[in-house]
């Protein structure tokens, strides 16, 4: 470095103690540099054995380990609900007790669907929270655990556009993701959502299951899945729950609705 504004001797010296400490800043730099270079490496390397955890459950191009009643078809990479005719059942291996599932869904106007990954009514909703009449109640809009747990927020993309889906189950603990957003997480043996819980019960939902089939439910419009992903999460993974959790709160209107809902289900179950 040169200074061109001083005479003489004072040049050389003030030009050599610039270009001395501009040597030292160089070297820091580089070594911040090193340093942060290996960080990002051990970063990657750790998301890189993570993401070998996760087993591969459709090669998007066949339905190798999947049964279904012929109305399922396999469009541009995804599972698509062609027709009436039954859900599509993973038949490879039951889901884990601690888990965690990830895939993409995309809906059509009024779709109603689902991702079931416990025995009995245990279900990721998947939906068109505008076009489906389900929407205007929470606790079976899109992300819910349907008929138990409302999400805390519509995080759903327009109908047409890919959705991203993902389910963590640890203990006694459930979560449900929605385009990367944590929309629900509860401890479903706290006693303050036992009213929520039994909701699920009457429905006929057992969140005690384990062991169950994973399938995605035909429950009559056009659907499509892509990319699903299950990997089993070992007993010493940490794991965080949200305390401060909360569900949106039921409209007056829907909820008149469902507690109809309800007292059909008791008097059909009282009748058997």
């Amino acid at each position: 470095m040169k200074c061109w504004c001083l005479p003489g001797r004072k040049i050389h010296l003030i030009g050599a103690v610039l270009g001395a400490a501009s040597v030292l800043a160089c070297c820091l730099v580089n070594a911040a540099d090193n340093v942060g270079a290996a960080v990002e490496a051990v970063s990657s390397a750790e998301q890189s054995n993570a993401a070998t955890d996760f087993v591969e459950l459709f090669d998007g191009k066949s339905f190798d380990g999947w049964e279904h009643g012929g109305n399922w078809r396999i469009e541009e990479g995804a599972f698509f609900r062609a027709a009436g005719g039954g859900s599509l059942t993973y038949k490879r291996t039951l889901v884990p007790d601690d888990f965690e599932l990830r895939f993409e869904w995309k809906v059509s106007k009024g779709c109603n669907s689902g991702v079931y990954y416990r025995p009995g009514q245990v279900e990721y909703q998947v939906l068109d929270n505008v076009g489906s009449p389900y929407g205007e109640n929470p606790r079976q809009a899109a992300a819910s655990l349907f008929f138990c747990m409302a999400p805390s927020k519509d995080a759903t993309r327009p109908v047409g556009e890919w959705n991203s889906g993902r389910v963590v189950c640890k203990g006694t603990v459930i979560q449900h993701w929605l385009n990367g957003q944590k929309v629900l997480d509860f401890d479903y043996t706290d006693p303050k959502w036992a009213e929520m819980v039994k909701l699920l019960t009457i429905r006929g939902g057992d969140l005690t299951g384990r062991g169950g089939k994973l399938w995605l439910q035909d429950h009559g419009q056009p659907v499509w899945y892509r990319n699903l992903r299950l990997r089993e999460i070992p007993s010493d993974e940490p794991f965080n729950p949200s305390p401060d959790f909360e569900p949106m709160s039921i409209p007056p209107g829907a909820l008149a609705k469902e507690q109809q809902r309800v007292q059909a289900m008791l008097e059909a179950a009282r009748s058997r």
